[in-house]
C-alpha cells in the first residue's frame, strides 16, 4: 500500500509539474507585448511631460530657475537638456530603438526629476518609481521581441 501511495503522490506532482510549465509557456507568450506596454506607458508619460515644457517654454525656464532644483547645471541647460530628453528617448523607447540606451537615458531623468523636486506628493513619487522599475526592467531584459533593434538583428544575423 505504501508503494501505491508513493506512485500517486509522484503521478501527482508530476500531473502538476506539467500544468505549471503549460501555464508558464503559454503566459511567456505574452511577454513581447507586456513589454511593449511598457514602454508605451513610461515613454509616453515623458513625451507629453517634454510636449508641456515646450508649449510654454518660459514657464518652463521659470520651473527650472525656482522650483527645480536640478543639481550642478546652470537652469537653462537643465531645461533644454531635460525638455530634449524628455521628447527624443521617449520615441526611441517606443519605437524599441537602441531600446537599452534609451530606458537608461530616461531612467536617469527620472531620478533627476525625483531628486529636482523639494517637495513631491506621495503620489507622484509612487508614479516614478513605477517608471523607474519599468525603466530598470528594459535596461536587464530588454525591449523585448516587438522592437526595432530586434529587426536589424534578425537582418544583420541573416548575412
Amino acid at each position: 500500500m505504501n508503494t501505491y501511495t508513493s506512485e500517486s503522490k509522484k503521478s501527482l506532482f508530476s500531473s502538476i509539474g506539467n500544468l505549471y510549465l503549460y501555464i508558464a509557456e503559454k503566459v511567456n507568450l505574452l511577454q513581447p507585448l507586456t513589454l511593449l506596454a511598457a514602454r508605451v506607458y513610461v515613454g509616453w508619460a515623458f513625451f507629453a511631460s517634454g510636449l508641456t515644457k515646450l508649449r510654454d517654454w518660459e514657464s518652463t525656464l521659470l520651473l527650472f530657475e525656482y522650483e527645480y532644483q536640478v543639481p550642478v547645471l546652470p537652469f537653462e541647460l537643465a531645461a533644454y537638456l531635460g525638455t530634449i530628453g524628455e521628447l527624443v528617448l521617449p520615441v526611441l523607447l517606443i519605437f524599441g530603438l537602441t531600446t537599452r540606451f534609451a530606458a537608461l537615458g530616461l531612467f536617469f531623468v527620472n531620478i533627476i526629476a525625483v531628486i529636482s523636486l523639494e517637495d513631491i506628493a506621495p503620489v507622484a513619487y509612487a508614479e516614478h518609481v513605477l517608471w523607474g522599475v519599468l525603466l530598470a526592467q528594459v535596461v536587464i531584459f530588454s525591449g523585448g521581441f516587438l522592437t526595432i533593434d530586434r529587426f536589424i538583428k534578425s537582418v544583420f544575423n541573416k548575412k
